[in-house]
């Protein structure tokens, strides 16, 4: 991933560097059990202990020779040791048990920084939730006032959205936290699955319970797809700042800070560039998840087509779903509310966003739904289209007057009845 879009904690733990420093731990955990175990003699053991150094420039080196990465990692490691000893280096094992058992370590730290940034946001989220929990605003469906709804409302949706993330990536982190080294094929040629368990308890890893040379590639697609899932919200989310952040409306808006430019050539913009940058990295982090579905299958115990895809992306999914989570807990944190243009917004509907009220009081009173409809339908079309208020017409029709009275029409017309069960699922969630 491009720095632009990087940030410190998750590229370090898809750094070159870490993968090869995770790699030398595989291999020295395997070296610990080997000597437990009695297969290497104690005094090869602290010859390796004492002299093996990992240095990536070398293995970069040798690399362009034995062109196989990790071939040259253990000819640098063997080198480094310079002893008949280093004969025990990658003892039994074959290039995957490092590579998948290292990528196994990587997906698990990666789903810990992954969880502490949605743990982020959903605190950023929750206490955000409870400070506009009765700031009055319309609910829109197709982009159209619909009925009144609270700002903290439509954030206790999204609060609950990312909760279920941190529950699904929870499981994610069990499904990919594994390793194997079981060789070239499975089957343990070479080393035993006790000596296996060990290696990787020690390493916080499970053993894949069947591998083939890989650990299957499903287990990969969970991640990715979570991260994709993840993303999609956080692309939903920011779609509406965009959509509350337009000049017509203006509810919401991204905070603009000291010195910043919305555009090189107009002054005035006060763009949603946040919540744009978010969208279009969402659209690369699903693209992600194609890749992925397609390096499941492999020809018979193992090819190398699914090798390169994931050196890119693994890396580039994780880091960048950091970075969005990252950048939109900021946004929510300093989130700009104008409760003014709520208001005024509110007041383009001409209370029409009461008539499903009226609909309902008129069924529950005996009228079937359709003449219920019919009466109510043009009532409401007249008030938005003559600028009239919907409860006054209403009170002043002879039709409708014959069933609720004024009083009645009235009484039941108020937002504090449409809202009257939120607070309640608010305490719930939050």
């Amino acid at each position: 991933m491009i720095l632009r879009y990087s940030l410190p904690e998750m590229s370090k733990i898809w750094s070159e560097e870490n993968r090869f420093e995770l790699m030398l731990l595989i291999e020295l955990s395997l070296l610990d059990v080997l000597k437990e175990e009695k297969i290497i003699p104690d005094e090869d053991y602290l010859k390796i202990k004492s002299k093996i150094k990992l240095n990536i420039q070398r293995v970069k080196e040798i690399e362009q020779i034995t062109k196989h990465d990790i071939a040259a990692f253990v000819d640098q490691l063997s080198e480094s040791v310079g002893s008949k000893a280093a004969r025990w280096i990658h003892y039994g094992l074959t290039s995957s048990d490092v590579l998948d058992t290292a990528t196994g370590l990587q997906l698990k730290t990666s789903c810990d920084q992954i969880l502490k940034r949605l743990n982020n946001l959903s605190d950023a989220l929750a206490k955000q939730t409870r400070k506009y929990k009765d700031l009055l605003m319309i609910g829109r469906t197709h982009g159209v006032h619909a009925e009144p709804i609270t700002f903290g409302y439509k954030l206790a949706g999204w609060y609950t959205e990312i909760v279920q993330h941190i529950d699904v990536m929870k499981y994610v982190k069990d499904i990919v936290s594994v390793g194997k080294l079981s060789g070239v094929v499975g089957t343990y040629s070479q080393l035993s699955p006790e000596i296996e368990k060990k290696v990787l308890k020690k390493l916080g890893l499970k053993p894949e319970p069947i591998s083939t040379q890989v650990v299957p590639r499903y287990r990969y697609v969970y991640y990715l797809t979570t991260l994709a899932n993840i993303a999609a919200s956080l692309e939903r989310f920011a779609t509406e700042i965009r959509h509350l952040q337009r000049t017509e409306v203006l509810e919401v808006e991204e905070e603009f800070t000291k010195g910043q430019k919305g555009s090189s050539a107009m002054p005035h913009k006060r763009n949603p560039i946040i919540s744009e940058n978010i969208c279009g990295l969402a659209r690369l982090i699903r693209s992600y998840v194609v890749a992925g579905y397609e390096n499941v299958a492999l020809w018979h115990e193992r090819d190398i087509s699914h090798s390169s895809a994931e050196r890119i992306i693994l890396p580039d999914a994780s880091i960048a779903t950091d970075f969005i989570l990252y950048r939109f807990t900021n946004l929510v944190n300093n989130i700009v509310v104008y409760p003014e243009n709520m208001k005024q917004n509110l007041q383009k509907s001409y209370n029409i966003y009461f008539s499903q009220t009226l609909l309902s009081e008129l069924i529950r009173r005996g009228i079937d739904r359709h003449s219920a409809y019919l009466m109510i339908q043009p009532l409401a079309h007249k008030a938005l289209l003559e600028k009239r208020d919907f409860i006054e017409l209403c009170c002043n029709n002879k039709e409708l007057t014959r069933i609720l009275s004024a009083q009645e029409i009235k009484n039941i017309c108020t937002t504090k009845y449409l809202l009257r069960y939120i607070n309640k699922k608010l305490n719930e969630i939050l």
